[in-house]
């Protein structure tokens, strides 16, 4: 089977893991490395994707530096969405050529490492017709938005873990007026170790790839 490098990069500011994956998926495109996920937390900051549209920003820059949001506009796909403490973010870096040609799928099963990992914690998750990402009662638990390019993904997902779903008021999340929720908030007391070392057992499982601690 495959094999995956695990990176737990602890807290990383955006634009230098936003960086780093850049460099990984040339490397990767290369041959050089295998494929990655890269587990990360984001300081406060507010992304907008490359089919974002600014009117989803609902804040002045002058009210997010007051509120110590960062902000940068990024080449995934999707609207807009923010991360910061307590968000879970996982970047695959994955060669699709070597799993499967297919975004749709890709993206749905990104969708399942989620849903699978909230059950192992008693939360019941799962998909909302017409719109990307992972889902509790209505109410958004994790986004997901990709970038591909030559086959070689980045970026990935987002799962409200202990988040302060206060920051959300600053956008309309993904570009839908719905509300978001955490596994905190639906009493999920589990640390993050444990909600990161279940992701990554779950990508395994799911890319049928073997996992391994990178150097």
């Amino acid at each position: 089977m495959p094999s995956f490098e695990l990176r737990d990069l602890g807290s990383m500011g955006y634009g230098e893991a936003f960086a780093l994956q850049q460099d990984l998926v040339e490397k990767r495109k290369q041959g050089l490395i295998p494929d990655q996920l890269l587990i990360v937390e984001h300081p406060h900051v507010i992304t907008l994707g490359r089919n974002g549209r600014a009117e989803n920003l609902l804040a002045s820059p002058e009210v997010l530096r007051r509120a110590g949001i960062a902000f940068h506009q990024t080449d995934r796909g999707g609207d807009i969405t923010y991360h910061g403490p307590g968000q879970v973010v996982g970047y695959p870096i994955l060669d699709l050529r070597e799993w499967r040609r297919d975004v749709a799928v890709y993206v749905r099963s990104l969708e399942q490492v989620l849903i699978d990992t909230l059950a192992e914690f008693h939360i019941q998750a799962g998909r909302l017709a017409g719109a990307t990402g992972v889902w509790v009662e209505g109410r958004k638990i994790a986004a997901i938005g990709v970038h591909i390019s030559r086959w070689v993904t980045s970026h990935g997902f987002a799962l409200n873990h202990s988040t302060d779903l206060s920051y959300f008021q600053y956008i309309v999340p993904c570009g839908l007026a719905k509300p978001v929720t955490s596994m905190a908030e639906l009493g999920c007391r589990a640390g993050r170790g444990e909600v990161a070392a279940s992701l990554a057992g779950n990508f395994s499982r799911i890319f049928e790839r073997e996992m391994e601690m990178a150097a």
